[in-house]
């Protein structure tokens, strides 16, 4: 089996920097931000950077790039001007990918802010039409992370995600990302191999795995049903080696990117020894 793995790399020099720290690990599938995470507007692209990216990907061994999008990004903000906001900085991210070339954004769905689940799954998909509609024709797909469903996070269950899925307009522009801490601490088992398979026709049956693009390989420093999203190294948290043994073994899985979001520090060299044991625990 062989797998689409990575992590998310930083862009300190420019986007197309990443493609070469990617190359240097071995890595065939990345997650990157294209822009500043913590801010509400960024510089453009410049062509430059545009064109370096495309050269370095085309020649790369990478196979699968997802953007992350910016962490202030609320689709079902309760208040006004963040959601104006947001729908600006989400087209921007989506502008962005599909400049690049990059297939895959990555967002949470958002936090409801106390406008309750029902009223927040609604406005996340009237967001998503909104800017579906201001980029009528991109290639790039809207790619709905699961959440830890920390606080008021929507995006905890799986038929959540389901139901955005189903009230969004251009249903071909979506996908799925499951983050393996996140549905851990929401109280999906993935670590006991036979509760690892319910989940897994669970996502089939609700969601469909032809939608599921991505999988944040991360483990979890809390409980299995915390509703807390703390990651872990692999083998170092609550989901351990059986979970991702589970994940690496999965037929299934074949296609679907692997990308870890686990501590790192600058030189990225925690990410390199993750990739290892992850690649151990192939059977």
């Amino acid at each position: 089996m062989k797998h689409l793995l990575g992590a998310h790399v930083f862009v300190e020099g420019g986007v197309g920097s990443a493609i070469s720290k990617a190359d240097e690990f071995g890595f065939t599938a990345i997650q990157i931000f294209t822009r500043n995470n913590n801010r509400w507007t960024s510089k453009p692209l410049s062509g430059k950077e545009i064109t370096e990216f495309r050269e370095k990907l085309a020649q790369s061994n990478v196979k699968v790039v997802v953007s992350h999008d910016s962490y202030l990004i609320n689709l079902c903000a309760v208040i006004p001007e963040n959601l104006e906001k947001s729908l600006i900085a989400f087209k921007d991210e989506l502008d962005r990918c599909e400049i690049l070339g990059v297939p895959f954004m990555n967002f949470h769905p958002g936090s409801h802010g106390g406008a309750g689940e029902e009223e927040g799954i609604k406005k996340i998909a009237e967001s998503l039409n909104i800017v579906h509609q201001q980029t009528k024709g991109y290639k790039v797909k809207s790619m709905l992370e699961a959440t830890a469903g920390q606080g008021n996070a929507i995006g905890y269950k799986f038929e959540q995600l389901a139901k955005i899925i189903e009230l969004v307009d251009e249903k071909e522009r979506m996908c799925v990302c499951i983050d393996t801490a996140h549905i851990y601490a929401a109280g999906y088992d993935i670590k006991d191999p036979k509760q690892y398979k319910k989940v897994m026709k669970e996502f089939d049956d609700v969601i469909g795995l032809d939608l599921l693009k991505c999988i944040h390989m991360n483990d979890s420093k809390k409980a299995l049903g915390s509703r807390v999203d703390r990651h872990d190294h692999i083998g170092k948290g609550e989901i351990g080696l059986e979970g991702f043994t589970n994940i690496m073994n999965d037929k299934k899985l074949e296609k679907v990117a692997m990308i870890l979001e686990t501590p790192k520090g600058k030189e990225q060299l925690e990410d390199l020894e993750n990739v290892k044991t992850l690649l151990s625990l192939c059977k």
